[in-house]
């Protein structure tokens, strides 16, 4: 159920936050797959219609797309994965380009995208592909304390059952299986990469379920500062993306092509 008051006082949290920062916007980059709800996650969070739903085959967000909340905040909406292969390779480049997008100021080289919010659906008992994103696409590119992860459709974890549609809530046995997915989450990635992650909030966009979780989870993640980059915006743990090099531009969408298959 929605809770509009607490919502709207984590909002104001987050408000005062991001206005206290010696830069705006901040911005926030949403990745997940095609269909696990990016545009409902934001229209739940901030009011229906800041982001187009898709409804149909095709989604509506066929490129990266940006929402201006205010002059504070501004969602970027990459592409969903899941369309193919060649068309998942092509974006998760286009994820790594706008990781290490810059723009040069008096004092240094600075990134474009301040925190990524990362969506998962909970319906999918295989997360291969989106553990393999996390892993290889977006955590070498950008700080982990930069990475928030949530778990959107916890109303349909377990196929619809033992959710409560009178009170919009998960009974105890699906309420059991949203925390240990989100552990395993946590601990799939710990073991690949050896980086700890926050643990991800379970939540139904559509629903309204556990969204002041998510708000206070993004008031938590909410950066106090830029993103400093090396001269040039690329660092030593990003892919380097330049066609001469031979581990360029070529062999790493080889790799994420690979990532796909």
């Amino acid at each position: 159920m929605r809770n509009d008051v607490e919502l709207a006082y984590w909002w104001q949290k987050i408000q005062n936050k991001v206005k206290a920062l010696p830069f705006k916007p901040v911005d926030i980059l949403l990745v997940g797959a095609t269909g696990v709800g990016k545009s409902s996650t934001i229209n739940a969070l901030l009011g229906p219609d800041v982001a187009r739903v898709g409804h149909s085959p095709s989604p509506e967000t066929l490129a990266t797309q940006s929402y201006q909340v205010d002059e504070w905040l501004r969602f970027w909406d990459s592409p969903g994965l899941g369309d193919g292969v060649a068309e998942d390779a092509a974006h998760a480049k286009k994820i790594v380009d706008l990781l290490y997008k810059s723009y040069m100021h008096s004092d240094g080289t600075w990134a474009w995208v301040d925190l990524v919010l990362v969506v998962l659906d909970g319906s999918l008992r295989d997360m291969g592909t989106a553990y393999q994103l996390l892993e290889q696409v977006i955590l070498p590119c950008i700080e982990t304390e930069r990475i928030m992860v949530v778990i959107n459709q916890a109303d349909m974890a377990m196929k619809g059952r033992y959710w409560n549609h009178e009170k919009c809530c998960p009974e105890p046995v699906l309420e059991a299986f949203l925390q240990d997915k989100a552990f395993s989450v946590q601990q799939r990635l710990w073991e690949a990469t050896g980086i700890q992650i926050s643990m991800p909030v379970c939540y139904s966009a559509y629903e309204h379920y556990n969204l002041v979780e998510v708000m206070k989870a993004l008031y938590h993640f909410m950066p106090t500062g830029k993103r400093k980059l090396p001269d040039g915006g690329i660092n030593k743990h990003s892919p380097q993306l330049s066609d001469s090099n031979p581990r360029g531009m070529g062999s790493h969408l080889a790799a994420l092509m690979s990532i796909f298959k």
